[in-house]
């Protein structure tokens, strides 16, 4: 329960966090917002990261200096497209096997 209690309070107050992230792990940073970005567009069972306030509060970051914003924009597009096309080829692989299964009325 603590730990969906920290999700809440991560997407609530993104910026808090980030801020704390850009100190403790500096250039990791772009590593951390790349996954979070690929996780959010690629897997079906993760749309709860905050995708867009993240890009909002990365990019205010990148304003003051704190991240360059070239970096985000070339990472963070290519995380975007990953995500996508991995979140394609895993409905490509399971779609049929779902909707072609066993009746199953949620699917119907």
């Amino acid at each position: 329960m603590e730990w969906v209690k920290l999700c809440i309070d991560f997407v609530l107050h993104i910026d808090r966090y980030l801020s704390t992230i850009i100190e403790a792990y500096g250039l990791w940073t772009y590593l951390i917002l790349f996954l979070i970005i690929f996780l959010e567009t690629g897997l079906v069972v993760t749309p709860f990261l905050p995708g867009d306030s993240l890009l909002f509060a990365a990019g205010a970051f990148a304003a003051k200096g704190s991240l360059d914003v070239a970096w985000l924009f070339v990472l963070l597009s290519i995380a975007a497209v990953l995500g996508d096309t991995a979140n394609y080829w895993i409905g490509n692989l399971l779609g049929p096997k779902v909707f072609h299964g066993k009746k199953q009325p949620f699917f119907e």
